[in-house]
Parts: C-alpha cells; sequence; structure tokens
C-alpha cells in the first residue's frame, strides 16, 4: 500500500494541509476569470481539498489522483450540487481521452520525477485558451517534509526555470503570485500559484 493511500482517512485532519488548499483556493479564484461553463481537471486531487472549494466556481471538475484510497476519500464528499468524476491513473503515462477548460493542482508537482514532461501533459490535456494553475514550494533545502523525502523528487522550484520549461511547452503569460507561506520552528516555505495558458 502507498503512503497516500494509507494516510487517506485520516488526511483531512491535517490544519496545514487544509491553510493549503484554502488559500491556493483563494489564489485560483482570484488569478482566474472562472466561470461556470468551464470545466477542470484537478491533478493530483488526493481527497479534494482543493476540488470541492474550485466546483462551485465552475460547471464541472475531473478529479485525477493515482491513490484510490484518496479518491475514495473523495468521492464521500459528493453532494447533489457537485458530483465529482475522478479518474485514478497518471495521466504523464497514461493520457485522458479529454480535454479542459483549466487544470489546478496544489502541491504535487515535486512528487513528478520530470517536471517538463508533466506541464507538456497539462498543456496536452488542455482545450485552445486553457489554463493552468499550479501551487507548489518555492526552491528548498528538503525540510519540508517532515515525514522525509519519499516519493519527493523536488525540493521546490525556482520559477524562472519553470517560466522556461513552460514556455518551452507552448505556454503563454506565465506569472506568479505567492499563495502563502507556511511558516515552521526552522524556516518559512512560500508556496507559489504558478499561472499559463495555452494559446488559442
Amino acid at each position: 500500500m502507498s503512503r497516500f493511500d494509507a494516510a487517506a482517512a485520516d488526511w483531512d485532519k491535517g490544519d496545514l494541509r487544509q491553510q493549503i488548499a484554502a488559500h491556493t483556493a483563494d489564489a485560483v479564484i482570484n488569478t482566474i476569470a472562472l466561470n461556470d461553463t468551464m470545466s477542470v481537471l484537478d491533478f493530483g486531487a488526493g481527497t479534494g481539498l482543493l476540488t470541492y472549494r474550485v466546483a462551485p466556481h465552475v460547471h464541472a471538475v475531473t478529479a485525477v489522483d493515482t491513490s484510490e484510497k484518496m479518491l475514495e476519500v473523495l468521492k464521500s464528499k459528493s453532494t447533489p450540487e457537485h458530483q465529482i468524476k475522478t479518474a485514478c491513473c497518471d495521466i504523464t503515462q497514461m493520457p485522458l481521452s479529454e480535454t479542459f477548460d483549466g487544470i489546478i493542482s496544489s502541491m504535487a508537482m515535486h512528487h513528478v520525477e520530470d517536471t517538463e514532461g508533466f506541464l507538456k501533459t497539462l498543456y496536452d490535456h488542455l482545450n485552445p485558451g486553457g489554463f493552468i494553475a499550479v501551487a507548489d514550494l518555492d526552491k528548498e533545502d528538503g525540510s519540508f517534509h517532515s515525514h522525509g523525502n519519499d516519493g519527493v523528487f523536488h525540493f521546490g522550484f525556482d520559477r524562472d526555470k519553470l517560466t522556461e520549461m513552460a514556455t518551452k511547452c507552448g505556454f503563454v503569460d506565465a506569472a506568479f503570485t505567492t499563495a502563502l507561506t507556511i511558516e515552521k520552528p526552522d524556516r518559512d516555505y512560500p508556496v507559489f500559484l504558478f499561472s499559463a495558458y495555452k494559446a488559442r
């Protein structure tokens, strides 16, 4: 069983996870002109902490994660107003057949080894004019994860390098905002929201 499968039942009890999701959702809503016609994909959706905060602002959300247990928790929160479609897969290896008006993601990109390949996958899953809004850590020293770095491929990201990779993949209008700063005893960890668009 993966660490995420094992942690799924108690995942939402983490105050920091709730805080990150709330601030990320606010940053997405304040950065992207969401509307009720949009179909959105949430990459690395987990238990839906970001999914359900964004869902009221769009038409539909498809939650994608590689942890079946995480998605089971997500589906248990479903309401008549927000029936979230799920897909348990790694879209970098098994792309979905549909495309979306936008892709959101919170704290998942550092778990993907090939960042440029990941961005290309997001690009390929977007409709023309579609957006990405990806939250993750600024470059850090590997001390963020108190449980250790198993499954962590990147200790945060350099914003300029991320912009270069996104531009290479075809994205335009790349921009960053700081969604929140996580304060820990040893140091502070800024979390950015990276947004960019697929040309129409």
